[in-house]
């Protein structure tokens, strides 16, 4: 994988008119969602048809790298270097086997983020002050994602702080709306002291089963109490999903016809059509 350094791109403070990057967690507290797996395949599918996208690896566990294929002992600099270290974020930046999606990839030094940041003030603004950068590049991001770690923890609120939105990633099972409630509560505490133009982008049910009652039961009431924020695209159970990271792929190039992959493909088309909405609404 090349460096996106050596790619032509360069910081010019002069450089003028380029619009703000649009930058959305993705979240859910609760682990084994699909979390990655949304970041990963929608990334992919917003890069299919010409955005640039930059996935930001947030996770200690560093699944998001390892499922764009970049090996581990090929992530030189990575979210910690970036984030601790406070290296420029250029130096992290990685090409990826998809075209237009880069990657920002993560280490399990991340992990201890927490405990060598406790003495800086400012600590939960790290992830915003180090991507205030890509405004002053040459050429344009259109989206960041952040793969958030499975937890509210002091990585997850840098990102919420960093971000103009969340897309949450809700699995259709029994405690579903129990974590959803949490994470909201955290979004608007965060909205409330660090980020007011903090919001729910979307919610995203996936492992979705449609033989199963329960799974049409989470639906319904998802639906019923949040109702435009959840997007009509479901991502269902899939086996392409889950195999696919083992090959260091996203599974919209392991599979493209498979389950899982159109729905993600119909994910980012509808992602686009609210987004396009949203730009023509008048102020």
């Amino acid at each position: 994988m090349e460096r996106f350094c050596g790619s032509g791109i360069s910081s010019v403070s002069e450089h003028s008119g380029l619009k703000p990057v649009k930058i959305l967690s993705i979240a859910n507290q609760k682990g084994g969602v699909g979390k990655t797996t949304t970041a990963i395949n929608l990334g992919t599918a917003l890069a299919a048809v010409g955005k640039r996208v930059l996935l930001l690896d947030l996770d200690p566990q560093g699944n998001a790298s390892t499922g764009l294929g970049i090996d581990p002992t090929k992530r030189t600099v990575t979210m910690y270097d970036v984030l601790v270290e406070k290296k420029p974020i250029k130096e992290a930046i990685m090409r990826t086997q998809v075209p237009n999606l880069f990657l920002m990839p993560s280490s399990v030094d991340l992990s201890s983020a927490d405990v060598e940041l406790v003495d800086d003030q400012r600590r939960i603004l790290r992830l915003r002050k180090s991507l205030e950068e890509l405004n002053s590049f040459d050429d344009e991001f259109d989206y960041v994602l952040v793969d958030c770690p499975p937890s509210l923890n002091l990585l997850t609120l840098n990102a919420l702080a960093a971000s103009q939105s969340v897309i949450v990633p809700l699995q259709a099972e029994f405690f579903a709306l129990e974590g959803l409630s949490q994470l909201m509560l955290t979004i608007r505490e965060v909205r409330q002291s660090l980020n007011p133009v903090l919001k729910i982008e979307g919610i995203v049910l996936t492992m979705f089963d449609g033989r199963n009652n329960l799974s049409q039961q989470v639906e319904q009431d998802v639906r019923e109490n949040l109702g435009d924020l959840v997007y009509t695209t479901i991502v269902p159970r899939n086996v392409r999903l889950s195999e696919a990271p083992s090959f260091g792929m996203p599974a919209i190039l392991y599979d493209h016809k498979s389950r899982g992959s159109v729905a993600y493909q119909k994910l980012a088309a509808e992602f686009l059509r609210r987004e396009n909405r949203r730009v023509q609404e008048p102020t």
